[in-house]
């Protein structure tokens, strides 16, 4: 699983990207150490039951460095990837708000910025059903220091979505308030996506605006999902096959009736974050719950200012 894979920019010094020098040697152990699993025999897979040897390469958000720096590599490798793509960008023309929350705490001191959210929110504006649960299960895998994930629990688990986004627009007009121009370069254009889809790259659903899906009734959990692939196959003309990821995955992110719906929807498979390899039991009876690792679980996967 990859997200940000492109060189330092000044500009935001505390950005946790993967540098598109470390990717391109992270392909290189992983072709000497695995191989990468052939396309075809992967979605195979799933009717024989039989688990694959070799690599899968997922790229979550859509963004713009998966264009400029990882398709072009893996089309000069002659690699194939998986990229899931979140539509209300498109549709809207607006950052979504997990990505605001990653451009200000890669510009800013995060205790800067918590110290003006404090200023904006109180209890009355948090989601308390799912509370503790985030509290326990959230980014236990990552290393944050303690006001960012302060900051990403607040924005992306404890704040209501009935108030998130008036907030963040608070926060973007105080802190970056040329966000306009920040977006137009920060997704992958339509015409990327027909390209890397007509060049045998996979193009999936990360749903409209990247929410936790666990927190919605089934109704919108649904809409989520149909509304995502109806755009992505008006770009793409063909899913063969539809595939989804969970937004900040992990079993808290999403219900056994998220899972249900994607079966429904004739989704073929879905990936969560677990941190183990695909077995038989997973493509046979569990396919819409996938595990996958974090490319910094693996040699040269490391933020290069965490390392």
């Amino acid at each position: 699983m990859y997200h940000y894979v492109r060189p330092f920019d000044p500009k935001y010094p505390n950005f946790n990207n993967l540098h598109i020098e470390d990717f391109r040697n992270q392909l290189d152990f992983f072709e000497q150490e695995y191989g990468f699993a052939d396309k075809d025999e992967f979605h195979n897979s799933f009717k024989t039951g039989k688990p694959l040897d070799g690599v899968v390469l997922t790229f979550d958000d859509g963004l713009y460095c998966h264009y400029d720096f990882v398709y072009k590599e893996l089309k000069k490798r002659k690699l194939w990837g998986i990229f899931y793509v979140p539509t209300q960008p498109y549709t809207q023309g607006k950052l979504l708000d997990v990505h605001r929350t990653h451009l200000l705490l890669g510009k800013f001191n995060a205790m800067d910025i918590f110290h003006y959210l404090d200023k904006l929110i109180d209890e009355s504006l948090f989601d308390k059903t799912k509370l503790d649960e985030f509290k326990k299960f959230t980014y236990k895998t990552q290393d944050n220091h303690p006001y960012t994930l302060l900051i990403k629990r607040i924005l992306n688990y404890f704040i209501s979505y009935e108030y998130r986004e008036g907030l963040m627009d608070k926060l973007m007009a105080h802190f970056i308030p040329n966000e306009a121009d920040i977006l137009k370069s920060f997704y992958l254009s339509v015409s990327q996506i027909k390209e890397m889809h007509n060049a045998g790259m996979i193009i999936g659903s990360h749903t409209v605006n990247h929410p936790v899906m666990s927190r919605l009734s089934d109704e919108k959990q649904e809409s989520q999902i149909i509304d995502s692939f109806a755009y992505l196959e008006g770009i793409v003309n063909a899913f063969e096959p539809k595939t989804f990821c969970y937004p900040y995955g992990g079993f808290h992110s999403f219900t056994d009736q998220t899972e249900a719906l994607l079966t429904k929807h004739n989704c073929l498979y879905s990936f969560n974050v677990e941190q183990r390899d695909i077995e038989s039991s997973d493509l046979l009876n569990r396919p819409q719950a996938l595990p996958r690792y974090d490319c910094n679980q693996f040699k040269f996967g490391q933020v290069r200012k965490v390392k």
